[in-house]
């Protein structure tokens, strides 16, 4: 039996801001969303929990629907 896939909904999330001064969490938050360097860039879902991650670096990324 075949199953058939949804698409849920996703967020392209880019590093546009330096980590070097921040704040440990902040630091912690970038990288838990995979955001190493700068022009980092990662799909991920959008839900709750990535959202709370994106709106505490939201002056370091920049979030476009992908």
């Amino acid at each position: 039996m075949a199953t058939k896939k949804t698409k849920t909904a996703a967020l392209n999330v880019k590093l546009v801001k330096s980590l070097i001064g921040r704040k440990d969490d902040q630091i912690a938050t970038a990288e838990s969303l995979g955001l190493h360097k700068i022009g980092d860039s990662r799909v991920q879902p959008d839900n709750e929990q990535t959202r709370g991650k994106i709106n505490k670096i939201i002056h370091l990324v920049e979030v476009t629907k992908a």
